[in-house]
Parts: C-alpha cells; structure tokens; sequence
C-alpha cells in the first residue's frame, strides 16, 4: 500500500479514536488524558495495532500539542500578571524544589545510579506537567478558581527553572567543565530575561502588529510567531514550551481573545496527539521490571506535590478546599520528565524505564487527583465528625447516654 495512504488510514483510525474515547470520557465526566495514553499504548511498539506510517507525523503533532497548550495558557494572563506572580510566588517554587527535587535524587543514588543519574531522577520528580494540567484545568472549568493564578505561578517558576536545569544537566552528561557549562546556562537565562523583558515593555506593541480583523490572517500570524519563537528558544537551549507560553504571554486584549477562540479547538486535537505520542514512545514490555520502585516514588512524591500547592495556596491567603484542589492540580508529571530521561539516556539508560514507567503512572492519577484530592478529603473529614465516638466507661451505668461529644441525660432523668 502507498505510503501517503496508509498515513491517512493510520491517522483516520487513530483521531477517530480519540473521538470516540474522549465521548466515553465526557459521559461519566472523566478528564479523558488516562485514556489517550493507554490508546497510545495500544498503538504503540509491543502494543496490539502497532503503527508504522504516522510515527514520524505524530512526533511532530506531539510536538506541536504542547506548544500550543502552552500558548493559549499564556494568553489567559498578562505580562505584568506574570512578573506579579514571579515576586509573589518565588518562596513556592523553593518549597517546590526542596520538596520534590531531592527523592528522586535519593532514589537513583539508593539504586546506585551515581551522581549523573541523581541529577536526572531529581529533575523528573520535580517538575510538574505544563501541558496535562493546562489540559486538565481547562476540563474541569478551573480556570477561573482562586488557587489557579498560585497554580499558574508554582507552574511558571518550574518552567523558567528548567531554561536554568537542563543546560545544567547537558554540561554534566557531556562532561563539559566549569567555562562550557557557564557560557550555555548564559545564554539560556539572557534568552529568558530578554524575552519577559519584551513582553513587559512591548507587548501592546507586538498585539497592535499581530492584531487582524480577518480570523485567518489572525490565526496564521499568531501560529507562525509561536511557532517560530519556540524554535528559536529550543535552539538556545531554553525549552519550545517556555518560548510559546511567553509569546501567550506578550499577547494582550482583543488579540489574544481572537487568538484563544481560533487556536482552541487545534490546541484539542493537537494535545490529544501529545498524549496518545507519549504512550506510543512507551514500550509495554519495559514497564513491569521497574514498576514497583517506580510506584513508591509516584506515590511518595504526588504527597509531595499536594504539600506544595498547599503552602502555595496558603500564602496566598485560600481556604482549605482549594488548597487542596491546587496541590492535587500539581501531581502530574508529562513533557519535561520525558525530555530531562530522553538526555540521560546516552550516559545513564537506566534512568528511562523507570522515568517512563513514573510518569506514565503520574500522568494517568494526576488528573484523577486534580478531580478527587479536595473531595475524597473532605469525605474522610466528614465521616470522622460524624462517626459515633466511643463511650466513656460505665457511662451507661450512670444513666447517661453521649452523643457527638456532649452528653446527655436518660429518659426521666
């Protein structure tokens, strides 16, 4: 069969899929993320229907996906929200770092990883999904929620920290010394600030030149920027994904409302195509020999990340309810684990079943904890304060009965 044909039917077959799971997922009121991952699975290397024409095309679909969840995540806040958030919301990302970062650190030197392999382990356990929580926040209508800002802002300080930690991580697995490891973290962190800088001073003027009264024209301009700015960042050694977030960012008023109701039904298909990539890359056979050690750590470090948007959402002065509700956004890990494994790969291979195998179960209970965290806790409060509490003794001898803690008298007492 013609290469070109078999692209299409692989393609047809997988996007109508994806329809019809996400019409499963929407029925029961389920985020349907888990359930693209396991299609990608399915389709993937060692899975049932294993795919042959469209890899390459959904790589750079996948690609694509996050850019664009990025970018209209961007364009929900302003520039001036952004450096707001930074200033207000640093001492977070610190309590992040130190929370997160140092068990998976502890647990590649614990299986005798060494140091290259430290580093790598902590990145994957501290840094939070971008792309499935934008995903998740935008299924559940919580973009609009108090604790979403401190969210956006925990979310933020971990991604700028990666234009600092990954060129970090490229000078230590390529052995570079002190001058070579400077001189790329340099770049990254000027590449960074020039960027936000733009942002904040001229980006009434970047939205005035994009600004179109013709939808597509509006769209191929927005598009093509973004596009072209993550390429740029990328190369500079600063992530594609902080580069499309910025230029959301830049983006102001009636642009950026434009922009967000053309690109929103792309930015869909394009993020169902990330995640169904991110199962295809996964190799079924690699997960069960490093499933247990990969659970511990799943499980240890989503308390971990609950605990962080707890903090966070306290300084900022929010209830417990949502508090909960923005540690339980912040479990998921995604994109940035898998490319911060993919760099360990060529200097520490045992580092990419084990980040496959924890990200894959994190990306699958982090949108089933950004749903449940808040319910399932205040269900447990409430069983408490209204479980019967044990009588004191010979209460009953005494003719009294307690009920709730205070107690009563007996009848004809």
């Amino acid at each position: 069969m013609h290469g070109t044909t078999m692209l299409l039917i692989e393609l047809g077959g997988i996007i109508l899929t994806l329809g019809l799971i996400g019409r499963f997922a929407g029925r029961f009121g389920l985020s349907p993320i888990p359930l693209y991952l396991l299609a990608g699975l399915a389709f993937g290397e060692g899975g049932l229907l294993p795919l042959s024409a469209s890899g390459g095309f959904i790589a750079v679909g996948a690609e694509i996906g996050v850019i664009l969840l990025l970018l209209l995540l961007g364009l929900e806040y302003s520039a001036s929200e952004l450096v707001t958030s930074l200033r207000t919301q640093y001492p977070s990302g610190l309590v992040d770092f130190l929370l997160n970062a140092p068990p998976g650190a502890a647990a590649a030197l614990l299986l005798g990883w060494g140091p290259v392999g430290a580093v790598a382990l902590a990145g994957v356990t501290w840094i939070s999904s971008s792309g499935v929580i934008a995903k998740v926040l935008t299924d559940l209508g919580r973009l609009g929620n108090r604790e979403t800002p401190v969210i956006l802002g925990v979310l933020v300080i971990e991604d700028l920290s990666m234009a600092v930690y990954l060129p970090l991580l490229t000078a230590l697995l390529a052995g570079l010394g002190l001058a070579g490891g400077s001189i790329t973290l340099l770049i990254a962190v000027g590449t960074v600030s020039l960027v936000l800088l733009l942002a904040v001073r001229h980006g009434r003027h970047l939205s005035r030149a994009v600004s179109s009264d013709d939808p597509e024209m509006l769209l191929l301009v927005v598009l093509g920027l973004t596009l072209l700015v993550a390429g740029v960042a990328q190369e500079l050694q600063v992530s594609a994904a902080v580069g499309a977030f910025l230029v959301g960012i830049a983006l102001s008023g009636e642009v950026a409302e434009g922009a967000r109701r053309l690109l929103t039904p792309l930015r869909d298909l394009f993020a169902a195509v990330f995640f169904v990539f991110f199962g295809l890359s996964t190799d079924p056979t690699a997960i069960p020999p490093v499933l247990v050690p990969a659970l511990l750590l799943a499980v240890f470090t989503s308390l971990t990340k609950i605990a962080t948007g707890w903090y966070a959402a306290r300084r900022a002065g929010i209830g417990p309810r949502g508090r909960l509700r923005a540690g339980g956004m912040l479990v998921a890990r995604g994109e940035f684990s898998i490319v911060i494994a993919g760099l360990a790969a060529a200097t520490e291979p045992r580092v990419v079943p084990l980040a496959t195998a924890y990200v894959l179960v994190l990306v699958i209970l982090g949108p089933l904890a950004a749903r449940w965290t808040e319910p399932a806790v205040h269900s447990v409060q409430s069983w408490l304060r209204h479980s019967p509490r044990p009588r004191p003794p010979g209460s009953a001898e005494r003719g009294a009965t307690v009920t709730d803690g205070a107690v009563a008298p007996a009848a004809g007492g």
